[in-house]
């Protein structure tokens, strides 16, 4: 059902509707203000990583454009952006000075989000490390845990009391598995046991990073955004069936466990436990801390089988074929389903908060013609999916807001600009944007929505 009056109608009156970005996506002006580098700009600059060499140096230039996009999303009618903070903006070499000039750009980003009444959800981490650190060990030692706890504390010191919400770091799987064991985003490692290491000290700053939180503002709200993966076995044998729990353990438990039931998953420590590093006392407890709200970044399910390969390592699966014909410009299946499937489950596996759809998109590459940009596709798919989450609302679930993945095309990691899914147009050379179909829509949506042309679920 695509009527936006309709869909609007299904959501309670506390529902959420934004748009989302991350700063390293948008932003440029990465040499500007004593920003840094992160170990994004140094991954990009390094042949064969990026598509096409891309890089962030200028983006969406967004760092220079903040009004006009600020203009943009008001003129959505949403009533809520998430967007990240760059941690080498703020404390540019990770550790030693804070940047005045950094934090002076979140000050008018904030600011001026409330001078158009629209909430700010922050992220602290979006995977752009200061590439000072990555010397040190980067994400797999130690010290860098208490470096981002200093830069929480910095950030929240300065910001917080204008920020609605706050999540910790957004999909630590990507910054973990993606980066240090399929070698695919930066650092670009292909090495269990320095992945491990990464596992173990994304999960022991988040813990440090609510601590940072909440002694600055006890009332700010607190979560962590996760790229749960909805599993789906290969086929109804054993061995598949078998394979998708011990995935399940491995793509979700590795951080649900921890953070919700303060404990990493039984299969997994049964596995590689004794390559893992020194959990020390406390360690688990600082994880384990109640949350307020957590986040779903959701796009595409997860099918394996069993790798009947000997020696394969945990969790030893095999991609199996997807279900769905339809399948996104990045290749990606649209299962909509997955998407209930994937919330029923990890509510019943863990004592969860209320939720957050955090990202929720699609990569469709319609380009403008005669002004307009026809992405059809995604505007369906944006729809199936709000309706799954309507669904859910039905159902009894806490979900409490929906944020489209993305405001506007940006570089899209080890993609480069190749990729799209903004719900607005970017053109590169000209930097002008141009609101698609869906962004039509969803601005309808909001519209609708904010009028009070709806009820309770």
């Amino acid at each position: 059902m695509n009527d936006p009056r309709i869909l609007a109608g299904r959501f309670p009156d506390d529902f959420v509707f934004g748009v989302a970005t991350a700063a390293f996506q948008i932003e440029g002006a990465a040499k500007m203000d004593g920003r840094k580098p992160s170990i994004w700009d140094a991954f990009s600059n390094m042949p064969g990583r990026v598509y096409g060499r891309h890089n962030g140096d200028v983006a969406c230039d967004h760092y220079n454009r903040l009004e006009e996009d600020l203009d943009l999303i008001q003129s959505l009618g949403v009533s809520a952006y998430r967007f990240s903070i760059a941690w080498p903006r703020i404390i540019p070499e990770g550790t030693g000075p804070v940047n005045e000039k950094g934090l002076d750009f979140y000050d008018r980003l904030v600011d001026r989000l409330k001078a158009r009444g629209i909430k700010a959800f922050a992220t602290l981490y979006h995977w752009d490390l200061p590439l000072m650190l990555a010397g040190d060990g980067g994400w797999t030692a130690r010290q860098t845990a208490y470096a981002y706890q200093r830069y929480a504390k910095t950030v929240i010191a300065r910001l917080g009391d204008r920020l609605d919400a706050v999540a910790t770091f957004n999909e630590p799987w990507c910054s973990v598995w993606l980066s240090h064991l399929y070698g695919i985003h930066a650092p670009g490692e292909r090495n269990m046991d320095a992945a491990l290491h990464a596992l173990h000290f994304t999960n022991l700053a988040h813990g440090l990073g609510v601590a940072a939180i909440r002694a600055e503002r006890p009332q700010l709200a607190t979560g962590l955004v996760l790229n749960a993966h909805s599993i789906h076995a290969g086929s109804d044998g054993e061995a598949d069936q078998a394979a998708a729990a011990r995935a399940f353990d491995f793509h979700n438990g590795v951080f649900f466990g921890p953070v919700f039931k303060g404990d990493y998953p039984e299969s997994f420590l049964s596995a590689l436990g004794v390559r893992m590093p020194i959990i020390e006392p406390g360690d688990m407890e600082t994880i384990s801390q109640p949350l307020d709200w957590w986040g779903l970044n959701y796009y595409t399910p997860m099918r394996v089988s069993h790798d009947p390969a000997e020696g394969a390592e945990f969790p030893a699966t095999v991609p199996a074929p997807p279900v769905a014909d339809i399948r996104t410009d990045i290749g990606w299946e649209v299962f909509a389903p997955a998407l209930g499937d994937l919330i029923r489950k990890l509510n019943a596996d863990y004592a969860l908060p209320a939720c957050y759809i955090t990202e929720n998109g699609a990569c469709y590459n319609m380009g403008v013609e005669n002004g307009a940009v026809d992405d059809q596709p995604r505007l369906d798919y944006i729809a199936e999916h709000l309706g799954i989450t309507a669904d859910l609302i039905r159902e009894g679930y806490p979900m409490r807001g929906y944020f489209a993945w993305s405001l506007m095309d940006n570089f899209e990691w080890a993609e480069g600009y190749r990729m799209r899914f903004g719900i607005v147009h970017v053109d590169y050379e000209t930097q002008l944007r141009t609101i698609k179909k869906s962004g039509r829509w969803y601005a309808e949506l909001a519209g609708a929505f904010r009028k009070g042309r709806h009820r309770a679920a």
